[in-house]
């Protein structure tokens, strides 16, 4: 894939300028293109299709093409290979649950930012050690604000977007608090059955995007 060299930074700028990535897990690859076209024509800027999703590179695939101005990346990245297929059906980022240096070097040398999952203080001090572009700090939830409040005081010069327990009675304290984003999944990426569920998400989608603060 022909990236330009200033890919990477540009990318983790729009990450933040979407505010809210969407991280789309389904059962079925069916499922998946009537989700993404509904989330985006509800507003949603950025969103990750799971390696645990089926057919989750031709998804990838199929969604740059259909949604050329949408950021769409790859999350649960685990392994080297699941990177490198990731990349070649055209992410434009990668997100991992874990710590993993070799994935933010795969990124790296195709000019792509990683969203590297931590938990800990040493996860996150090893994982900015390894360059990781974003700390997606998971899950968020059972860790909780003030969790997130701290180690904004020994990283206070690190992005750190908290993903997992975030909702519509939350997500203000969470950009209060500091986020430059969140990630989103189980309360938006519902499967779509019917016009009523199609309303439904893009609603939901609305709701959290009136929700961020100025």
């Amino acid at each position: 894939m022909s990236v330009s060299k200033s890919a990477r930074t540009n990318i983790k700028q729009a990450i933040f300028n979407a505010k809210v990535l969407v991280i789309v897990r389904l059962k079925s690859q069916s499922e998946v293109s009537p989700l993404i076209s509904c989330v985006i024509n509800a507003g949603i800027k950025a969103l990750e299709i799971t390696s645990n999703t089926p057919g989750f590179c031709e998804e990838i695939a199929a969604a740059r093409k259909a949604h050329p101005h949408i950021l769409i990346g790859a999350g649960t990245i685990l392994e080297d290979s699941q990177a490198k297929k990731a990349i070649r059906a055209g992410a434009q980022f990668l997100v991992t649950p874990n710590i993993n240096k070799s994935i933010v070097e795969v990124a790296h040398d195709n000019d792509i930012p990683v969203l590297m999952g931590a938990y800990t203080p040493s996860e996150i001090a090893k994982a900015i050690e390894w360059e990781a572009d974003i700390i997606k700090l998971f899950p968020a939830g059972d860790l909780g604000l003030g969790y997130y409040k701290s180690i904004q005081g020994p990283f206070d010069n690190t992005s750190i977007v908290p993903v997992g327990g975030i909702d519509l009675h939350n997500i203000r304290s969470w950009f209060d608090a500091g986020a430059p984003a969140v990630g989103i999944g189980s309360d938006i990426a519902s499967v779509i059955r019917s016009k009523t569920d199609e309303s439904t998400i893009a609603n939901r989608v609305k709701s959290y995007l009136a929700a961020i603060p100025d």
